[in-house]
C-alpha cells in the first residue's frame, strides 16, 4: 500500500527534516508551505498556503485531494516564538504565537479530515512545555500547553491516532528569537524526524518526550 504523508510546515528546520526523510524511506509526501522558494533541494510535491486563511487553505486541499486522498501520515509542524513579558507583550504578538502553533494546528486539521485514509496517524510537534514556564514565554508555552488538550479531543472525537511529539531544545531558527542559549545537550532536526517515523511505524500515540 502506498505510503502518503502530509506535512504542515515543511519549510521550518523540523518540517523539512521530517519531508526529507519521509522523502528517503520512500513516502510520497505533500509538503504544504507559506513560501515554496524555502524549498529548493525537496524532491516533495509543494503547495503554497495561508494555514489561517481559510479560502488558502480551500484551495491547498482541492489540489491535494487532486493527488492523493487517503493520506497515511499527517504532520502540523508549523510555529512561532518570542520571549517578551506578559507586560510589554502586545495583544497582535500574543494572537500570532498562538495562530502559529495552534490557530494553525486547528485550521489545517479541520481542512484536512477529509483527506485522512481510515488508518491515519496524526503527529503535531509540541515542546516539553513544563520547562518552558520561563518569563518571556507565556505566549508559546500557553499555545503549547493548549496544543496537547487540542489533540487529545481530536484523538477522541476522530478516533484515529493521534500524537504529540515533545522534543527538548532542537537546534532550528527558533533560537535567534529568545535570549537563551542553545543548551549544550540538544537536539538535531533529523531526530526528531528520525523519532517521528519511529513512533508511526510502532503506532506511539499521545504525548512522546524526546530528550
Amino acid at each position: 500500500m502506498e505510503k502518503t504523508a502530509l506535512i504542515w510546515g515543511a519549510s521550518g528546520g523540523i518540517g523539512k527534516a521530517i519531508a526529507h526523510k519521509l522523502d528517503a524511506d520512500g513516502w510520497q509526501v505533500l509538503a504544504v508551505v507559506r513560501d515554496a522558494d524555502r524549498m529548493a533541494g525537496l524532491n516533495s510535491q509543494i503547495i503554497e498556503a495561508d494555514f489561517l486563511d481559510e479560502g488558502s487553505l480551500k484551495s491547498a486541499v482541492t489540489n491535494i485531494s487532486q493527488v492523493v486522498n487517503d493520506i497515511k501520515l499527517w504532520v502540523y509542524a508549523a510555529g512561532d516564538i518570542t520571549s517578551q513579558n506578559t507586560e510589554e507583550m502586545s495583544l497582535q504578538t500574543w494572537q500570532r504565537i498562538l495562530d502559529a502553533n495552534l490557530g494553525g494546528a486547528y485550521m489545517t486539521t479541520r481542512a484536512s479530515l477529509p483527506l485522512l485514509a481510515k488508518d491515519a496517524h496524526l503527529f503535531y510537534i509540541g515542546a516539553i512545555h513544563e520547562r518552558l514556564r520561563l518569563p518571556g514565554l507565556s505566549a508559546y508555552a500557553a499555545a503549547k500547553a493548549g496544543l496537547e488538550a487540542f489533540a487529545e479531543v481530536v484523538r477522541k472525537e476522530t478516533r484515529l491516532k493521534v500524537s504529540v511529539l515533545r522534543p527538548a531544545a532542537v537546534d532550528t531558527g527558533f533560537w535567534q528569537k529568545v535570549p537563551f542559549k542553545l543548551p549544550p545537550k540538544h537536539l538535531q532536526p533529523d531526530d526528531v524526524a528520525l523519532r517521528l517515523l519511529q513512533a508511526y511505524q510502532n503506532g506511539e500515540t499521545g504525548t512522546l518526550d524526546l530528550v
